[in-house]
């Protein structure tokens, strides 16, 4: 099998929901679809969502640097995944978001040859999930509201943006926690916004509460930062934008500066890579989530068959495709109720895409 066609086209789903993290102060998405063709006329399609602040780039310079990589992968055999991410990689530094999308639609290609769903190739641990729900960072009384409106549609378990001001932060974790009760599971995600002694301070005030766990407290390069914290706090310590690729995985785990891993494709450059990530992780006794950007239905899927195939992967928080208007031309993958999605039993990610439509 060869591959014959690459095509890309950016994707501007409408958001539904204002988007605000320490980071940013409004996610906007803009996404690229990738369709590869094969000459034995297997269509494999992915998804990259680039967000500046984490990848380093738009999706207009993702797009780009697909119509470059497209002239190098035509012929290639799209089981050699070795092979073709090496490639990518000696062409250019970065560019993650931009391979992901390439490194699903080849997973997708495979899956299809081979007549099984991409989580049971992987590895086939589970096809139920369980993932998050993630609440935007607003005023605490309506971050309260959202969090009962949540909960009220089958979410079980609750991410919370904060980072920008803690004190705002334990108010808004108050008044969810009294909305919602003690049964629903709260995590917190600072996305770089605090230090080492600010994170401190603020997990200590918040044990009343019962939060399980923060992500990301401080940036991205600090984990000295990170060890410390993990030392001086009750909760649980996951780190996200300090690990982008296996290497990276390696010196959090042997700086001792986290409890958990965040595995984003559209960081580490698509599901091979995360799959090193994970292997690493689990090595070491430390479990991974898998999350997400802006993806759509297409790239949760390819998200979820990851967490569907590693028993190391107990957690998700892939709930983008409920931040953003639904395409009518992307569809499958997945069915979900609440925040359990049940993998479909179809060959590769089981998307139904209709490319020229979007």
């Amino acid at each position: 099998m060869q591959i014959t066609n690459i095509q890309s086209k950016i994707y501007e789903p409408e958001s539904i929901v204002n988007f605000k993290v320490a980071l940013i102060e409004r996610v906007i998405p803009q996404n690229v679809i990738i369709k590869i063709t094969t000459d034995e006329g297997i269509i494999g399609y992915g998804e990259a969502a680039p967000f500046l602040p984490v990848t380093g780039s738009d999706a207009q310079e993702t797009q780009h640097f697909i119509q470059k990589i497209a002239t190098f992968l035509i012929g290639k055999d799209p089981f050699y995944l070795e092979n073709i991410h090496n490639l990518m990689n000696q062409v250019v530094v970065g560019q993650n978001a931009a391979k992901a999308g390439i490194d699903m639609a080849l997973y997708d290609i495979i899956g299809k040859s081979s007549g099984q769903p991409l989580y049971k190739l992987l590895g086939g641990n589970s096809n139920q999930i369980e993932t998050d729900m993630t609440l935007s960072i607003d005023t605490p009384e309506n971050m309260a509201k959202k969090a009962v409106e949540y909960t009220e549609m089958g979410f079980r378990i609750l991410k919370v943006k904060t980072g920008i001001n803690s004190i705002e932060d334990i108010h808004a974790i108050k008044l969810i926690r009294e909305a919602v009760g003690p049964d629903i599971e709260l995590r917190l995600d600072a996305n770089q916004g605090w230090d080492a002694k600010e994170t401190i301070r603020t997990m200590k005030a918040l044990e009343k509460y019962n939060v399980l766990e923060v992500e990301q407290p401080v940036p991205y390069w600090n984990l000295a930062a990170c060890s410390q914290i993990r030392e001086s706090i009750s909760q649980h310590l996951m780190l996200d934008e300090s690990v982008h690729s296996p290497q990276d995985a390696l010196r959090a785990i042997q700086t001792e500066a986290a409890d958990m891993i965040n595995i984003k494709l559209m960081k580490c450059g698509g599901i091979y890579q995360g799959i090193k990530i994970n292997a690493i992780s689990e090595a070491a006794g430390i479990p991974c989530m898998v999350g997400c950007m802006s993806e759509s239905r297409l790239g949760i899927a390819a998200g979820a068959a990851l967490v569907g195939a590693k028993s190391n992967i107990p957690a998700s928080d892939l709930d983008s495709h409920y931040l953003i208007a639904e395409s009518p031309h992307i569809k499958g993958g997945f069915v979900q109720d609440g925040g359990l999605i049940t993998i479909v039993d179809k060959p590769g990610l089981g998307v139904e895409v209709n490319f020229a439509a979007l």
